[in-house]
């Protein structure tokens, strides 16, 4: 079962749920309204691109991971 994010109409409210692929909506956990909307998650690429390469991003450079980019000096 996939994850979903949700926010509230009534209140804003943003919250998770666990729930089956073709389920309604749940209740808002702070207000209790059913008038919860389903957002669009984004999820960083682990896996593969369309040419075969890995899609998990490596530091240039630097021994930080900040791949040189920052003045830390690494």
């Amino acid at each position: 079962m996939p994850i979903y994010e949700f926010a509230c109409r009534t209140c804003g409210e943003r919250f998770e749920r666990l729930l089956p692929v073709r389920s309604e909506p749940p209740g808002c956990p702070a207000c209790g309204a059913r008038r919860a909307r389903r957002l669009i998650s984004l999820i960083g690429g682990l896996g593969r691109t369309s040419n075969g390469t890995s899609g998990a991003r490596t530091p240039a450079a630097g021994g930080c991971g900040c791949g040189g980019a920052c003045a830390c000096g690494a």
